[in-house]
């Protein structure tokens, strides 16, 4: 007869398996989507960004309004020092791209758009594709996903008024102080008259590494070639619905508009996962290459409307940071692009719509 294992059932050889129940768990957890174990979800957040207007089946739950662009990008002699990416050592490469504003309506005029996006995908002739959404906001509204939904949370109308409840505001304020800073910004800062001379800013931080495996903290922006004009405030309130696509419109029609792409590098005590807070500008920054657009078409039915501009689909060279905010970005562009390709399956899709993260 067998004898059995004298082994068998011992808390040593079990302990194994409530490891890996344990990081199953966590995995499960993240895939839920909860951020920092303070019951904020993807799914919350992209419910509260519904709510904030009237229902857009089809279309992506905030920057729903777009246009699809498409172009090129050369990097500098000096990218390639910086990162093993490809983008930074092959010749050129294609572009794909949307510009966007804010809010959940696909037809908000554009005089409301105070914040606008640019998102890209580039992809490398060895199929290694960099996604980045970057936004004309110098720095993000809070340092936290937490944070970020609250502020959202408040914005949104008491059904008793029909507008939002300022003493909510004020609690989310003491609780996140650093949205007033941001509030203060957006109140201040002069908007452009046009895509084309705005800059573009990629709040959170990433690592570039380079052939010896240094890695450098870095935060990047498009600026624009064409010169920054402050938008008037008495012109926006006549302008066109759609002055911002028909600008850009007029500007390709005369030939290509062009961003220079600038590394940003952190020095030792820079926030490196805090997006509310921007580094100092005599911090050291290296151009690494030229953005050159030269088509522009409508999203619905455009190139750009399937593609979810997920800032964490990184190349080789390029490494996330453990910024939360960051992580909870991809993780609510996730939920809004399953969303959206549920309802245009499903039928319930208006006429026109086709947005993309």
């Amino acid at each position: 007869m067998t004898r059995p294992s004298p082994h068998r059932g011992s808390p040593i050889l079990l302990l194994p398996i409530f490891l890996i129940v344990a990081v199953l768990a966590l995995l499960f957890a993240w895939v839920g989507g909860w951020f920092g174990g303070k019951g904020v979800t993807p799914q919350a957040m992209a419910n509260t960004a519904e709510a904030s207007g009237s229902p857009q089946p089809g279309f992506r739950r905030a920057h729903s309004k777009g246009i699809c662009i498409a172009g090129t990008f050369a990097p500098t002699p000096a990218a390639a020092q910086l990162s093993t990416a490809r983008v930074f050592s092959q010749a050129s490469t294609p572009v794909l791209g949307r510009f966007s504003n804010p809010g959940n309506d696909p037809h908000a005029p554009d005089n409301k758009a105070a914040v606008r996006g640019m998102a890209l995908q580039l992809k490398t002739d060895d199929g290694q594709e960099w996604r980045m959404a970057m936004n004309s906001f110098p720095f993000f509204a809070s340092s936290t996903p937490e944070g970020f939904q609250a502020m959202n949370v408040a914005r949104l109308p008491d059904p008793a008024t029909g507008k939002p409840d300022p003493e909510k505001m004020k609690a989310v304020l003491a609780n996140h102080p650093e949205i007033a800073r941001f509030m203060a910004w957006s109140k201040s800062a002069p908007t452009p008259d046009s895509l084309a001379n705005t800059r573009f800013n990629g709040v959170n931080a990433f690592r570039l590494i380079d052939a010896q495996g240094r890695e450098r903290a870095v935060r990047w922006s498009m600026r624009p070639h064409a010169p920054f004009v402050a938008a008037d405030p008495e012109r926006l309130k006549s302008a066109s619905r759609d002055f911002l696509g028909e600008d850009l419109d007029r500007r390709l029609a005369a030939g290509p508009l062009q961003w220079d792409m600038v590394m940003q590098f952190a020095a030792p005590g820079d926030p490196i996962e805090d997006p509310s807070k921007a580094w100092p500008d005599t911090r050291p920054e290296t151009k690494v290459g030229t953005l050159t657009l030269v088509r522009a078409e409508a999203q619905a039915g455009g190139p750009c409307f399937d593609l979810n501009f997920d800032p964490l689909i990184l190349p080789t060279g390029i490494a996330a940071t453990d910024d939360p905010v960051l992580h909870a970005r991809s993780a609510v562009y996730s939920v809004s692009f399953n969303r959206r390709e549920r309802e245009i399956s499903q039928g319930l899709a208006k006429s026109g719509s086709g947005s993309a993260e």
